[in-house]
Order: structure tokens, then sequence, then C-alpha cells
């Protein structure tokens, strides 16, 4: 019913953990072509004034600037664009303490940066004040630090309170490592402290693997741990309060065949992919663990991958190097959301990530692998992992529920081709 017969673009979305590039410029070439092909005589669409990724790829495809400003009316997806400019400081946060500051001034609540580059913050509401340093506050206690930090304590405590841990003892450097890994087949071996996957080999089968494992993780930490292999998915369970709020499944790094480039250049790719989508915290190292699972799969760096073909390019699902997280919570089942909710009691831990090994996230089977004290809230989207959070820490700022509101979202500069 157009009179000008035009048409417009609402809404664009490409999954960051997409592996194949220029995925949004081909959406936007398709549709035009189909729109072109209906009669259509122009496509427009608004951009966020600051999004100069999206306002490069839309002038690239030849979309031209519109002189029209365009207010929106507040909604849940678009109001954080009505909130003050945030300072330098809050600019230079990474993306885990971001989503903290982002939702704690979106109600009213005083945000001071202690230190970006830590992402230590103070915030501050009617005479209430908590330094946080991302998800870790004041009221998780050293204690509650202590069981989660050492690997060997968390396997304890849970299993006391009957909660399934994998198989496992504190490396001695001699034959009853080896008679371990003889009865168990394969191991993990990961140092006893440390975070983003630091140190961590995975698929130990030789005494001579085993000792290299040993040697690595012994840069990182004086007490090594050793685990049985567990097959399943790895699965990321989020409990703020004591109540499960997201849950993610996360997997290795992975590259996806050209049939033209090295494996080497598709890491650099992907790497490069995934940094972008991450604001730097994630990218694919090329190391010897990235090696030996290249090498393990068959394959060299030098290799050129046919076209299609996927290949993990490193054994652990760890999201600082290339990792991919996949939203799950709807899938969750009652019995891993229980076992999540009973291990942040036994710890007495109000914000914990536990790290799970699932067959199936919607069935009963797991162990329970690690619990960290300081998890990532930023990885969890779709879910209101920072909104629960701030619930925490400021109960008073709790908003009543709202219900989906379906004005456009966002405001901006219209463009049209």
């Amino acid at each position: 019913d157009d009179p000008e017969q035009g048409s417009s673009l609402w809404c664009l979305a490409v999954d960051p953990q997409a592996t194949r590039p220029g995925v949004g410029e081909m959406l936007v070439r398709t549709l035009a072509e189909r729109l072109k092909a209906r009669g259509r005589a122009y496509l427009d669409l608004s951009v966020v004034h600051d999004n100069e990724p999206a306002i490069g790829l839309y002038e690239k495809l030849g979309f031209v600037r519109v002189p029209v400003f365009v207010i929106k009316r507040k909604n849940p997806i678009n109001e954080r664009f009505f909130a003050a400019t945030p300072d330098e400081d809050i600019e230079a946060l990474n993306p885990y303490a971001r989503i903290v500051a982002d939702e704690a001034l979106r109600r009213g609540i005083s945000v001071r940066v202690l230190d970006a580059e830590g992402g230590f913050l103070e915030l501050s509401h009617g005479g209430r004040s908590i330094i946080a340093r991302e998800s870790l506050s004041e009221l998780t206690t050293a204690v509650a630090m202590s069981m989660c930090d050492d690997k060997r304590v968390t396997r304890r405590v849970l299993e006391r309170e009957g909660l399934r841990v994998p198989r496992g003892r504190t490396a001695t450097c001699d034959e009853e490592d080896e008679a371990f890994l003889d009865e168990v087949g394969e191991l993990v071996v990961k140092p006893a402290r440390g975070e983003q996957g630091r140190g961590i080999t995975v698929g130990v089968t030789t005494p001579e693997e085993l000792a290299e494992a040993i040697a690595l993780a012994e840069r990182f930490s004086p007490e090594i741990l050793l685990e049985e292999v567990v097959d399943g998915d790895d699965l990321r369970v989020l409990v703020i309060d004591h109540e499960v709020v997201a849950a993610a499944v996360r997997r290795p790094a992975r590259v996806r065949g050209t049939g033209a480039h090295t494996v080497e250049e598709l890491i650099e790719a992907q790497s490069r992919r995934r940094a972008a989508a991450t604001d730097g915290e994630s990218s694919i190292p090329i190391d010897d663990l990235t090696v030996a699972a290249v090498e393990n799969a068959g394959f060299d760096l030098d290799d050129v991958l046919d076209e299609g073909i996927e290949l993990d390019v490193r054994r652990t699902a760890n999201l600082h190097t290339g990792g991919t997280i996949h939203d799950v919570t709807d899938q969750l089942s009652p019995t891993l959301a229980e076992a999540a909710r009973r291990a942040s009691h036994a710890l007495d831990i109000p914000v914990v990530g536990l790290d799970l090994l699932v067959p199936d996230v919607a069935g009963d089977e797991y162990v329970i692998i690690e619990a960290n004290e300081r998890p990532g809230l930023a990885n969890h989207e779709p879910q209101p992992t920072a909104a629960r959070f701030v619930d925490l820490l400021f109960p008073g700022t709790r908003a009543l529920p709202r219900g989906w509101e379906p004005e456009q979202a966002g405001r901006g500069e219209d463009h049209r081709v």
C-alpha cells in the first residue's frame, strides 16, 4: 500500500559465532534483489548512529544517507540509548565489567570505575556501596573463593555433598600417576589453580604424554590434578543467588574448509572473527596445543582443508582460546538445574559458573568438573544475567516484569538504496 512503492529492512542480525565471512552482506544483497524483482522502488533501514562497521557495510552496498532525524519510543531493547553517554573510564571496561556497569547505570545506580583494565567497579545506591570485579563482588566470601580456586577442594566439597565428579587424584610424579592412567585409560591434566584453560592438556594416553602434560601444568601451579576423561558436551551453568539464570554449551575452536586455504590460514581468519566479535576477549593461539589437535585429526597446518570440512583445532572448549558458546537455558533438565543449585549451596557462593560434562543437556547424567567464582555474564546472551546480578547486589532496584513491546528498537540515521 506504499504510494512510493518502498520497502524497509527492520532487523538484520548475524550470529557472532558464524564461521563463514560475509553472511550479512549476502543477506542484504539477496533481500534487495528480491524486493527489486517485486517492483519495490527502494529499500530503507536505520542504523545506530555510532555503529561504524554497519554503516560502512551499507555504504559499500550502495546505500546513501538520508538526512532524517528519527525519534523512537523507549522500550526494553533500546532503553540503554536513553541513558547518559558513559564516561571514558566506562568505555574502557572489558565486556564482562561493561555489562554490569550498563545495567547499573540503567537503574540509576552510580558507577565509579576503580580500575578499568582489571574490571573493578564501585556501585552505589541509596547509601549502599559495593565493590565488584565483573561478576565477583564483596558478597562472595574469601572462603568460597578459596574453594573454587583450588579444583581439588572443589571436587572434595561437591563429592561430599553427593554430587558427581570425575575420578581424579593429585599428581605425585611417580608410578602411582601411571597406575592411575592405566586404570582410567585417558586423562585430563590440569593445574589445581588457574583459569581460562591455561596449562590444561586433554587426551593423555601414554606415560610420555603424561610427563609432558604435567610439565606444562607446572608452569601455572605447583599442584597438578589428574582426572579421567569423561565424554560429553561442555556445559556451563550460571547460578546467581542459588537460582539457575543461564546455561550454555561450549564448543572448541573450529574452522571450516574452503578448498583454497590452509588450516593455518583458516585458523588465523577465524581468530580474527572471534576477536572482532568479542572485543578481543577470544582468539585462537597457534601453539603446541593447537598443532597437537590438528595433528590428532590427521592434518598439518599447511594442509588445504576441503570445502565444507569442519575441523576442531583445540581440545578444550575455552572461550578465551577461540571456543564458542550456545545458549541452552530452555533445554536444561530439572536434574542438572538442581545439581547446579546444590553445588552453589555446598560452596556457599552467591554467583558461580559451574562447568559440567553431560551426554545430553536435557538428560540426567553429568559430572561437575569446575566451579568459577567470576563467571562471564556477557557470554550468556540473551539471558538476563546482568539484571539478575544487579538484583542480587541492590534488591531494591529490582524492576517489575514487563511485557514485550514491539516498537522498533534503537535510534539512528536512515539509509536508502
